[in-house]
């Protein structure tokens, strides 16, 4: 299991470690817990355990934590396991799997394996969304919004808000959907992966992606109030469909700015990438343990689990 100690909003940040191995133990799973260090990136540490031989590979952290997991596990080919501990965690939502650490063990213990198709941006994999434009600096001033007031979704919703008001100017690039080309002129292009995120923020566009497509987003304001309006709108789950946002749906995206390299936000991590961007699917899928009909909820006693129909 790969620990990012750090994640999330939770009060038992040195308690962790100690709370995740007394539930392992409880449910006769052996596991080893790596910590994350500043000395080497989460995808490298993810890698190395993935190649050494373990039937799954476990994410404990955010959706960041979770997506360079997915990688490592979807290169090795193996299963992935998922203890969500970050602000939002969508992915495991969208899954069913509990935020709780007691149901998350549960499903590596009693759960089944599924397969899931895995987004790529310039060859790199995202889970939930990737954009270009305004997101970018909403995760910079968000990191700043973090450091001073600690990390919860008020302080998130916030950090959207500050950066918002410092918006300046929108971006121009040509879009390419399925080999169908346009220009636009937008502040915000977001490409959704994630059905249930979506559906949580009343947008449309859920069922292409439950089809297997993408859905590009792009916002029709142009001002800086105009996206804080739509922004506070969506964090409510009010989001005005067709209105504040315009969407097409395809497997394949290319956006083509005017500069060679571009800020993208994957999965709440930013980084620069050579343009153009394109979105893509994985060919092979990446296998992930979701809760069966025997997972054990969170009013079902488990001192007595069994332990010889565990997964892992």
């Amino acid at each position: 299991m790969i620990l990012n100690e750090h994640s999330g909003d939770h009060p038992d940040k040195q308690s962790r470690r100690k709370t995740l191995n007394a539930l392992f133990e409880r449910y006769g799973l052996e596991a080893e817990l790596i910590g994350l260090t500043p000395e080497k990136s989460i995808l490298d540490t993810a890698r190395k355990a993935a190649n050494n031989g373990c039937g799954i590979l476990v994410a404990a952290g955010g959706d960041g934590t979770i997506g360079a997991v997915a990688t490592a596990a979807h290169e090795a080919g193996v299963t992935m396991g998922v203890i969500p501990q970050g602000t939002f965690n969508y992915f495991a939502r969208g899954l069913d799997i509990p935020e709780e650490p007691e149901g998350a063990v549960a499903v590596l213990a009693t759960g089944r394996m599924r397969e899931i198709s895995l987004g790529e941006v310039n060859g790199e994999v995202f889970l939930n969304n990737a954009s270009l434009g305004i997101y970018p600096l909403i995760l910079r001033t968000r990191e700043g919004v973090y450091q001073r007031w600690g990390r919860s979704r008020v302080a998130a919703y916030w950090s959207v808000i500050l950066a918002l008001a410092g918006f300046r100017h929108p971006l121009r690039m040509e879009v390419t959907v399925d080999g169908r080309k346009s220009r636009i002129r937008t502040p915000l292009a977001f490409v959704a992966n994630s059905a249930y995120q979506l559906d949580q923020f009343n947008l449309d566009g859920g069922d292409a992606i439950r089809d297997g497509d993408f859905v590009l987003f792009t916002s029709k304001g142009s001002s800086r109030w105009d996206l804080i309006r739509a922004s506070v709108r969506l964090a409510m789950g009010k989001a005005q469909k067709g209105e504040e946002f315009g969407f097409v749906t395809g497997r394949d995206i290319t956006l083509r700015t005017d500069r060679p390299r571009a800020l993208v936000a994957r999965d709440g991590e930013k980084e620069l990438m050579e343009t153009p961007i394109r979105f893509c699917r994985r060919e092979a899928p990446l296998r992930v343990m979701v809760p069966s009909d025997n997972t054990p909820t969170e009013n079902t006693p488990t001192e007595n689990t069994p332990t010889e129909q565990t997964a892992a």
